[in-house]
């Protein structure tokens, strides 16, 4: 054939087919070489077991096989990574050491009865994995350094929903009760702005400074969040101890779900971070006394314009428990459209903050800044989705599900380890805030304030500062239950703020504890006066300092590497598989599933083929790179 507009140029075709291999396909020689080089599908065989009559010819590796090529593949469904794959199944399946590919409603009748003992058993394969390989000769693991030169190890636990829309389906007498295939996966829920009449919830566990997931947590509606919770701190536990690293030093940051004194109650030995939802504590007489004087800080976020007024309030009780917190409650004016977090009161929104984090290392806008931050884990999650999308639906069972999202989470921790050793860039430092300027004389410190303390005693045998209560309502009340006001404000020069309060001479002239409270008793003839100082807050002044390494490129160029490369597949013809006629007779241990060994059930679809009748040739893998991962370059 002769190009019409180009003579010279010649196009020929041939009736053979010749299919070029998936985008995605040099990834998965590389992922599958570097789980076989580490055990880890050795390490399936022998740990993850599964006993289901009628079970076939494949066994639990056959289908993680799949599983672990559709998280690489990045495929929209199931149905495309199958077309995608079935002109190479042979050589994929032997990537992994086994025969033949499982038809997709094969994986799916598996995924259906799949039970949680399996499930649980990858899912400690999976941590322990991870933990396995640290991803620097020196075990760094990135850290917040707080202003006290302190560091910390931050963990995020959110959460992820997933809704779906069901078809309207008729109900009537004459027809049986319907039955959605979702039931088992998915309630009614919060849905956000997702459009759906039933969601899933599946709650993460992230490490801040390296962005590998440490686990995933699902369940219909909104979840369990107390028991997932839980499981979360257990792999952060495990984390932990792997490292080493003190659990006094763990800061977890949770989402708003969590802000209740009962889940924080969970969470005893570590240190935490989030937006509260408990907000009956605003009319505790603690906060409200503080409410009514100046704020500690004011913070404000460069891509909003919202000026939010920080009062610090520590050992505030939460809860039923009564658990005792740093609450930080944030105030702004209320615009015209209704605030999505918070409580609207007279005009202003209030926010809560809960912690413990100490007062000497973080200020109030420190914390604020570092729950905020915390929008760096949605980008994850928004990768996570573009990338491989595990909220997907891949199975109408529980376990099925939570299997398959296990896997994809295990897909993105390889391919960071990888991008590491393609990349090993060292630890970065981002100035998380910076340093308090020295203090100034007659200025608003830079740190907040400590809490209010009233005068002391003045002269012997008459009423001190301590006697005289604040109240709620901003005022004071003396020991004759009389009310003083504020009416002056005025700073000292070492920054403290004094709000001196004075009585009516009304109240205090016919008193009968006037001779207590004046300094002259009846003889004044003015009232009495109190002063409240608010002393700057001793914190230390060095910055907050992050460490970690980049969010995307590390883990972007192991996917990069090879999706723009040549991948060559090289089967022998003599041992391409040839289908008989008739199928040879089964005895009937061979039938029967469960009167097998375990070694003969991995046997039964285990690759026969020797290693040099499938030759893959990778192209543009650095010498450097092939030989970490056993490979011969080409």
């Amino acid at each position: 054939m002769t190009s019409i507009t180009d003579g010279a140029v010649e196009i020929q075709t041939t009736s053979e087919s010749n299919c070029s291999t998936p985008a995605w396909f040099g990834e998965v020689v590389v992922l599958s070489r570097y789980l076989q080089k580490h055990g880890v599908l050795s390490k399936i065989n022998e740990h993850v077991r599964f006993v289901r009559k009628r079970f076939g010819q494949y066994e639990v590796i056959d289908f993680l096989t799949v599983l672990f090529g559709y998280a690489i593949s990045g495929e929209r469904t199931l149905e495309e990574f199958y077309e995608s794959l079935q002109p190479f199944a042979v050589p994929f399946m032997a990537l992994f050491g086994r025969d033949r590919l499982p038809a997709r409603s094969t994986l799916s009748r598996f995924l259906a009865a799949l039970t949680e003992e399996p499930v649980e058993a990858l899912r400690t394969l999976f941590l322990d994995d991870l933990l396995a390989r640290p991803l620097t000769p020196d075990r760094q693991t990135g850290g917040l350094l707080d202003r006290a030169g302190n560091s910390w190890g931050v963990f995020d636990i959110d959460g992820t929903r997933e809704a779906a829309r069901q078809r309207a389906l008729p109900q009537t007498d004459d027809l049986p009760p319907s039955f959605r295939r979702l039931d088992d996966v998915c309630a009614p829920g919060y849905r956000g702005r997702r459009r759906g009449e039933v969601v899933r919830t599946r709650t993460v566990v992230s490490q801040a400074h390296s962005y590998h997931w440490l686990g995933s947590f699902g369940n219909r509606g909104n979840g369990r969040y107390r028991e997932e919770l839980r499981k979360g701190l257990a792999a952060i536990r495990q984390y932990l101890a792997a490292y080493p690293l003190p659990q006094e030093r763990a800061l977890l940051r949770l989402d708003g779900q969590y802000g209740t004194g009962a889940a924080l109650s969970d969470l005893a030995g570590f240190a935490f971070v989030t937006r509260g939802k408990e907000y009956s504590v605003l009319d505790h007489p603690l906060v409200q006394a503080r409410l009514h004087l100046p704020p500690d800080q004011f913070q404000r976020r460069p891509e909003s314009p919202v000026v939010r007024s920080l009062y610090d309030c520590p050992q505030i009780p939460v809860g039923p428990t009564g658990m005792l917190c740093r609450v930080i409650v944030a105030t702004h004016p209320a615009g015209k459209k209704k605030s999505p977090v918070g409580v609207t009161r007279a005009g202003i929104v209030y926010e809560l903050f809960f912690t413990n984090l100490p007062k000497q290392a973080f200020t109030a806008c420190d914390v604020v800044e570092l729950y905020l931050h915390r929008g760096a884990f949605e980008p994850i999650l928004s990768d996570e989705d573009r990338e491989q999308d595990p909220d997907r639906w891949c199975s109408h069972s529980t376990w099925g599900q939570e299997c398959w999202q296990l896997i994809a989470q295990w897909v993105w921790n390889l391919r960071l380890e990888l991008g590491h050793h393609l990349h090993p860039d060292p630890v970065r430092t981002t100035e998380f805030a910076p340093a308090l300027p020295p203090p100034q004389p007659h200025t608003t410190p830079a740190s907040g304030y400590a809490p209010p303390e009233v005068g002391a005693a003045w002269k012997a045998g008459r009423f001190a500062g301590g006697d005289f209560t604040i109240q709620p309502d901003g005022t004071l009340h003396c020991p004759a239950t009389q009310e003083l006001r504020a009416h002056e404000q005025r700073r000292e020069a070492d920054g403290s703020l004094r709000v001196v309060y004075g009585a009516s001479i009304h109240s205090c002239c016919p008193c009968p504890l006037r001779e207590q409270c004046q300094w002259n008793g009846s003889a004044t003839t003015k009232p009495r006066q109190v002063s409240v100082l608010l002393h700057p807050l001793a914190v230390g002044n060095a910055p907050l300092l992050w460490h970690d390494w980049s969010r995307r490129i590390s883990r972007r160029a192991c996917m990069q590497l090879l999706r723009h490369q040549r991948v060559e597949v090289q089967m022998e013809a003599g041992n391409a598989p040839i289908p008989s006629g008739t199928p040879a007779p089964l005895s009937r241990e061979q039938r029967a599933h469960s009167r097998l060994s375990w070694a003969e059930r991995l046997a039964r679809n285990a690759c026969s083929r020797k290693e040099s009748s499938m030759v893959i040739k990778l192209f543009g893998i650095a010498p450097t790179f092939a030989a970490f991962l056993g490979l011969s370059s080409v």
